[in-house]
């Protein structure tokens, strides 16, 4: 099922973008083989009796972007940027309005989605680092479950090297395989194909030829005789850096003059920050394109009904906001992002905004608990399942965001640090390891400008933040040291910015 060139025309098909000017006119301004064969754990009629049960269960259409901060929908408020599918998504879904991710960062959050484990549990706390062949993941048990299991993109999760052939027995489950562990440079994108080592490369724009790509497999999987329920996880690159690098017709869309900045970019990083936002907004609208294919499949197939579509993202994006850049950060910018769900009306009124606080490990259990299977005894996850149904939130109405080895451009050697914080639907609080440092009320100051550790009046709002931070830590068996005693613990090796080299 290999990607036809097809695909990338629709992308620039000529009504897709004359829908999109339209909207534009309208809004501008150790055990490997436990993994690999987790599907083939069972006797024969178990595994006959799990086909019979996966019929009854529905799709689950998973899509990861990489580095898409909470803020760049027009749903969320920001009239620059343009995303009517989504927009029009999350209308007919849901959409967590306090979904952060824990350690933001690519490799430790998309562990932490696949296992529902914190990443100082899995040793998955910064870039470029291993996942346990033998760690219980979310594709394993929709394996387990009877269904097909397909990914494609973007992977780092594997750490042998960037471009490097990942084998069948490292890639938990997954049958059908188009990816690669990672690669910035979208159109010129390579991967591999199941167990073909030979590299292939996407065709145009990789979002898009991954899109048809994932359009084929839904089609291959509902037409075959055999049919079961399909788990695709799909992860897109954008709109993650480099920002000047989508399909010219989105870069044509947005104005650099006409960008708006959030009051916290300061003036002297102006011009560059509108630069690159008007860059990351056009991927965001080439993957709003995208999603549209998506869905418009789906219905084609007359599988909408069937099917449960999540959208999120693995971290933010600082983009020029207090001076800084990417991610790691405990600013919102940085550690807050999209999740949306879809599923036929099946989650009550349409349209709601969830306020509950829910993070990157809460996706695994939630996800499997909507599709009727039982999640791992042994994830730290919590399930909001119940919660998207109308049971209480399930949280304590915190969620932590931490980071245990800073690195690369948030090194300590460039203003980076340790921290652990706690961010409720009003408050961000942090501690360095010198004691508190960030403490903000996000209802009245939203773009997180006046620090309000140790000001006079707020020493009991500190101090219960503080507490409630401590005591997430103690149940997290975090005991908050620097990031050298992680670092040995784990055995890794880091380079003076503090960053795992990776081959390219």
């Amino acid at each position: 099922m290999e990607h036809r060139e097809s695909g990338g025309a629709a992308l620039f098909g000529k009504n897709r973008l004359c829908g999109v000017h339209r909207v534009r006119t309208f809004t501008i301004r150790s055990a490997a083989a436990v993994a690999a064969g987790l599907a083939l754990a069972l006797p024969s009629p178990a595994l006959a009796h799990a086909d019979k049960r996966a019929r009854h269960r529905p799709n689950v259409l998973f899509i990861i972007a990489d580095q898409w901060r909470a803020d760049a929908f027009g749903h969320a408020g920001n009239h620059d940027v343009l995303t009517p599918v989504f927009d029009k998504f999350v209308g007919e879904g849901i959409r967590f309005s306090n979904a952060v991710a824990t350690i933001p960062v690519c490799t430790p959050s998309r562990a932490a989605l696949l296992t529902g484990k914190h990443g100082l549990t899995t040793g998955m706390f910064m870039n470029d680092v291993p996942l346990d062949p033998a760690a219980i993941t979310l594709p394993d048990m929709f394996a387990r479950a009877g269904y097909d299991t397909g990914f494609i993109g973007k992977w780092h999760v594997d750490g042998h090297g960037r471009s490097a052939f990942i084998p069948s027995e490292r890639r938990h489950s997954f049958k059908y395989w188009r990816g690669l562990e990672c690669t910035h440079d979208y159109n010129s994108s390579p991967y591999y194909a199941d167990n073909n080592q030979e590299k292939k490369l996407w065709t145009g724009y990789d979002a898009d030829a991954q899109t048809s790509d994932a359009i084929q497999y839904m089609r291959s999987v509902q037409s075959s005789r055999r049919r079961k329920p399909f788990f695709l996880l799909l992860s897109w690159g954008p709109p993650h850096e480099p920002y000047q690098t989508a399909p010219s017709a989105f870069r044509k869309l947005y104005n650099i003059n006409e960008i708006s900045l959030r009051p916290n970019v300061p003036a002297g990083n102006a011009v560059q920050t509108r630069k690159d936002l008007a860059g990351y907004y056009a991927h965001c609208t080439a993957l709003d394109t995208c999603m549209g294919r998506l869905l418009h499949a789906l219905k084609q197939m007359k599988i909408s009904q069937d099917t449960l579509v999540v959208f999120t993202s693995d971290h933010g994006d600082m983009i020029g906001s207090h001076g800084s850049e990417k991610k790691q950060q405990p600013w919102d910018e940085s550690c807050r992002v999209p999740l949306f769900m879809q599923f036929s009306g099946r989650f009550g009124k349409n349209g709601r905004e969830l306020p509950a606080t829910i993070t990157t490990e809460d996706i695994m259990p939630t996800v499997l608990r909507l599709s009727g299977i039982t999640p791992p005894s042994d994830v730290q996850g919590l399930d909001f399942s119940r919660y998207i149904q109308g049971a209480p939130d399930p949280s304590d109405g915190s969620a932590l965001v931490l980071c245990p080895a800073p690195f690369g451009q948030w090194a300590r050697g460039f203003g980076g640090k340790e921290y652990r914080a706690i961010r409720t639907d009003r408050y961000t609080y942090a501690r360095d390891l010198n004691g508190p440092w960030l403490l903000f009320d996000n209802q009245a100051d939203p773009y997180q400008m006046n620090n309000l550790v140790n000001k006079a009046g707020y020493s009991d709002l500190q101090n219960q933040l503080d507490a409630r931070l401590m005591l997430k830590l103690r149940q997290t068996n975090d005991r908050f040291e620097s990031a050298d005693a992680y670092i040995k613990k784990w055995g890794y090796h880091v380079d003076v910015s503090g960053t795992v080299p990776y081959a390219p």
